[in-house]
């Protein structure tokens, strides 16, 4: 069900509240929610249980976002679209000393809360119910007095006397997700923000095309652990390397450094297989450089070592066989390790993951990694453990 304002009126009076407050408590389960529901029908309007049910999943879905997800305001889109607390924060540190900031689509106020914890905010959406949302958000962080909004076009707001502009385009149109670098307003649009206020960010897929980032710009990616969580563009007046590769929760960061070019040979004794915030950033050679190790081949991003690498950079696996692949002989390569399941990780070689998993009929008692891959652009197979 979509949201409006006249359900966030309701929901926001003494009343919603007071429904949402016992769905929270009442420990809803898809088993118990037609009987909780029923309960509260005979005490409310079934309009707004309908509308507190809605807003409570979207609470519970929230929680891997949010710290406070279950005083917030949400739409499906909105949620969807929202930066993760940690990330918002992450990005935030650097408009700490920017005393006015706009948030241009700022759609539920996942970034506006961690920005406005430093910083004047001033948020700006067309979205009349996230616009709502994006207030009551701030309010559930306690900063609600740093931020004021503004409903319109971002295009149209007015960025006199502002220190620095953030500015999340939306990347789905009617519903549909649009190519890797399409937004709307476009790329181009935000990138030209930096002719009128320097300081400029610009949030953007993970998938964004290397050639869609302005010259002199800085495109950060950002990973949770290994998930990969999204990409900051950052103007001329923010950027401090070509690309970043930054790993939360520690803040673990990767820039480019100069070094010689990076050995390619065929796999040793071990396997790294790089964070995807460090493939993305483009970091494989910087990476190996700091590490010691060297390419597989010069197209993947794989590297090698001989002995065992210790790096927030990437998950390092120890190589138990390594041959040329030929799908007829894994099934003897891996009975012979004793291997009873695999986790197959593809780079760089087409094939049915599932078709081959189910093909090989595995009986043993070890857990192994079954890398499909390319070395010196032959096919090829290694089998790893955990290091």
């Amino acid at each position: 069900m979509s949201v409006g304002l006249d359900d966030l009126d309701a929901l926001t009076a003494p009343e919603g509240r007071g429904v949402l407050d016992a769905l929270a408590g009442a420990g809803v389960t898809p088993a118990s929610e037609l009987r909780i529901a029923e309960g509260l029908r005979r005490d409310h309007p079934a309009s707004l249980v309908t509308a507190a049910l809605a807003q409570h999943e979207l609470r519970v879905r929230a929680r891997a976002k949010f710290t406070r997800a279950d005083r917030m305001f949400f739409t499906r889109d909105g949620l969807e679209q929202a930066t993760a607390e940690r990330v918002a924060r992450h990005r935030a540190a650097r408009f700490a000393d920017a005393a006015r900031v706009a948030d241009l689509c700022c759609g539920i106020g996942g970034d506006l809360v961690a920005l406005a914890a430093a910083s004047d905010v001033h948020a700006v959406d067309r979205d009349p119910v996230h616009l709502r949302m994006a207030r009551l958000n701030a309010e559930a962080y306690g900063v609600e007095h740093a931020v004021g909004t503004e409903r319109g076009d971002a295009r149209d707001a007015d960025l006199t006397g502002l220190a620095a502009v953030f500015v999340d385009p939306a990347r789905r149109a009617g519903g549909a997700r649009k190519r890797p670098g399409d937004s709307e307003p476009p790329l181009s649009w935000c990138a030209a923000l930096a002719d009128r206020v320097p300081a400029v960010a610009v949030k953007a897929s993970p998938a964004v095309p290397r050639e869609a980032v302005p010259p002199g710009w800085e495109a950060e990616f950002v990973a949770d652990g290994r998930e990969l969580k999204e990409a900051t563009l950052w103007s001329p007046a923010f950027a401090t390397a070509p690309s970043r590769a930054t790993l939360l929760p520690a803040g673990d960061v990767l820039v480019p450094a100069p070094g010689e070019s990076v050995e390619v040979r065929a796999p040793g004794a071990y396997l790294l297989d790089p964070n995807p915030a460090v493939t993305r950033a483009g970091l494989v050679a910087d990476l190996a450089r700091l590490v010691g190790a060297w390419q597989i081949d010069p197209s993947i991003a794989f590297l090698s070592a001989d002995a065992p690498v210790r790096t927030p950079f990437a998950r390092t696996l120890r190589v138990l066989d390594s041959a040329p692949w030929r799908q007829q002989d894994l099934r003897a390569r891996l009975h012979a390790l004793d291997v009873g399941s695999v986790d197959v990780r593809r780079r760089g070689l087409a094939g049915d993951v599932d078709a081959l998993r189910r093909g090989l009929r595995l009986t043993g008692s070890r857990r192994a990694t079954l890398v499909m891959t390319r070395v010196a652009d032959r096919p090829w197979a290694l089998v790893c453990a955990d290091a």
